[in-house]
C-alpha cells in the first residue's frame, strides 16, 4: 500500500475489541488517492490523502 507523499500517512495497526474484551489484530488503511499535482519541476502523480486534498495542501493539475 502507497504512503501520503505530502504528510506520509500510511496504514496503521490496531485492536478489534470485542463485547468480551477478546483481541484481535486489524489493519486501519488511510483513504490514499492517485491523482496530479503541481510542483516546481511540473506536473507529477502522486500518491495523496483526502485529507490533504481537502485541506489544500497542494494543488491539483487540470
Amino acid at each position: 500500500m502507497a504512503n501520503c507523499s505530502i504528510c506520509g500517512k500510511k496504514r496503521a495497526v490496531g485492536n478489534n475489541v470485542s463485547h468480551a474484551n477478546n483481541r484481535t489484530k486489524r489493519v486501519l488503511m488511510p483513504n490514499i488517492q492517485r491523482i496530479k499535482i503541481v510542483t516546481d519541476s511540473g506536473v507529477k502523480r502522486t500518491y495523496v490523502c483526502t485529507r490533504c486534498i481537502r485541506s489544500k495542501k497542494i494543488v491539483k493539475a487540470v
